[in-house]
């Protein structure tokens, strides 16, 4: 964000609902798909980048970073929003980094694992997007393919279909292209069901994703189908199973996609076993092959936490690592 471009500064306590400290730095970093567009992670992990859509449907680029410990900074570029516009900020930006959720008894539960008490400092969350639409395209972007793919796809949905925000650039050196993608939001379930099959074919490149994308899109612009409404039901308002049921009926979503969908909910009973997640945990044990039945039972004392655990397990070494880079 431009030094010499006006900006607001707001401020978020980094706790969690049951006063458990949140890690800045190891939630920005806790998976794959945080470095996707509309998002840019400074290469030092000290600040995120991304692009947010207000309640007027315009669009404001957004630096957050811990100003001082405990304490995140949402800069905005650009004129300062509404009192309304503000609010949806900070609403989102809590929701991202899941301030509302209570993992307090899940870190009391890390202190008697030592290969993951290292998580206790805060971190644990996972980075989510802004709204459930975003997280279910981005996991069904991810099926079936290699991440160069997925990165393609992603990049192409946030150049061509997302609102560009008034203020979007971000300095760089000259002898760095801006990437099209920069400053524009995460295109809504409107934008992307608009858009036609020749699109989705041609520059998407999204293969058969892109009559799911675009069913689930149209079910969401209908009324059919309540993403936002599920991601914020309690357990007793929708249970995992319940939700899984939900989330296995819509198009492009098997087993992996249920799983990891429901991870980026904040449901994070169930694990999520794919051909990334098998091999590098058996790698971790020491072995070639660890049969799915045997990572569950490791992590089954987390209970409704065993897939956050098992994820935590998979990053360790990510997180230790004095750079923290990629």
């Amino acid at each position: 964000m431009n030094a010499r471009q006006p900006s607001t500064l707001l401020t978020v306590r980094l706790r969690g609902a049951g006063g458990e400290p949140v890690s800045f730095r190891g939630t920005i970093g806790s998976h794959g798909l945080a470095w996707l567009p509309p998002n840019a992670i400074a290469t030092d992990e000290s600040s995120l980048a991304t692009t947010l859509v207000l309640p007027d449907g315009t669009a404001r680029r957004v630096v957050l970073s811990e100003a001082q410990p405990g304490m995140l900074a949402i800069a905005i570029a650009g004129r300062a929003p509404g009192s309304r516009g503000r609010a949806a900020l900070v609403a989102q930006v809590r929701h991202m980094f899941g301030l509302d959720d209570d993992l307090a008894p899940f870190f009391a539960r890390l202190r008697d694992d030592p290969e993951l008490a290292f998580a206790c400092d805060g971190t644990g969350r996972l980075l989510r997007s802004a709204t459930a639409f975003e997280d279910v395209v981005r996991t069904i972007c991810t099926t079936n393919c290699a991440w160069s793919a997925t990165e393609r796809m992603i990049a192409a949905l946030v150049a061509h279909l997302g609102t560009p925000a008034a203020v979007s650039r971000t300095p760089r050196a000259r002898s760095v292209e801006t990437p099209a993608w920069e400053g524009r939001a995460f295109p809504t379930a409107a934008q992307i069901a608009r858009a036609d099959d020749a699109f989705f074919k041609d520059i998407v490149r999204a293969g058969y994703r892109g009559q799911y994308l675009r069913a689930i899109a149209r079910a969401v612009v209908a009324g059919e189908v309540d993403l936002e409404a599920w991601r914020a039901a309690s357990r007793d308002e929708i249970s995992d199973d319940d939700l899984a049921a939900r989330l296995d009926a819509l198009p492009g979503c098997g087993p992996y996609a249920v799983a990891h969908i429901m991870m980026l909910f904040g449901r994070c009973s169930r694990l999520v076993l794919d051909s990334w997640t098998r091999p590098r945990y058996a790698q971790l044990v020491g072995k070639k092959i660890v049969a799915d039945r045997t990572i569950e039972r490791r992590f089954a004392r987390y209970g409704e936490h065993a897939g956050r655990a098992f994820w935590l397990a998979l990053w360790k070494s990510r997180h230790l690592r004095e750079d923290r880079r990629v």
